[in-house]
């Protein structure tokens, strides 16, 4: 806002010096306006803390949406090491069966047959003299058995190959 020196006419008119007279008022109320506004201590705060909590709120969500992500990433993760996991035993297991000698699976297989035999007689003598109650405890430990055959046959077979590590560095 730059006005002419004073003692220079600036109107050529009564009007004309009114209509400078109501300009420099209003340009003197906006300008007292934007003073009182920089001077409103608690109203600038409350600006602030606002545009502070838009902030906060958008970093919160933000890093939400990050640590969901991570927690996707973790569980993924976690499911692909587990079904590496089960491929290697897996394949531990397969390469212990091929190790074993013949004789050792021969021994293996006839001492199961016999384990059968003995099994189906302890069964039959189970059924006569067995209480109710001990029968279905003894049936329900069957099932897991049966349901986890691989991790049963993964101990025996793990068992097996400690029994020769063993004899071997004995002789």
């Amino acid at each position: 806002m730059t006005q002419p020196p004073h003692d220079e006419p600036t109107a050529q008119s009564p009007e004309e010096l009114r209509e400078q007279v109501e300009n420099t008022r209003s340009e003197l109320g906006d300008t007292v306006e934007a003073l009182a506004a920089k001077t409103d201590v608690k109203a600038r705060a409350q600006e602030k803390a606002g545009q502070v909590r838009e902030q906060v709120a958008g970093v919160t969500e933000q890093a939400q949406a990050k640590a969901a992500e991570v927690a996707q990433q973790a569980q993924a993760k976690a499911a692909d090491v587990a079904q590496q996991a089960q491929e290697k035993a897996a394949g531990v297991a397969h390469q212990v069966q091929e190790k074993l000698p013949g004789t050792v699976k021969d021994t293996a297989a006839r001492a199961g047959e016999r384990a059968r035999d003995k099994a189906t007689e302890a069964g039959r003598l189970w059924e006569e003299k067995a209480p109710e109650p001990v029968r279905r405890h003894a049936a329900r430990s069957a099932q897991l058995s049966r349901d986890n055959k691989r991790t049963l046959l993964l101990a025996g077979g793990g068992a097996a190959l400690l029994w020769m590590v063993l004899r071997r560095r004995r002789k």
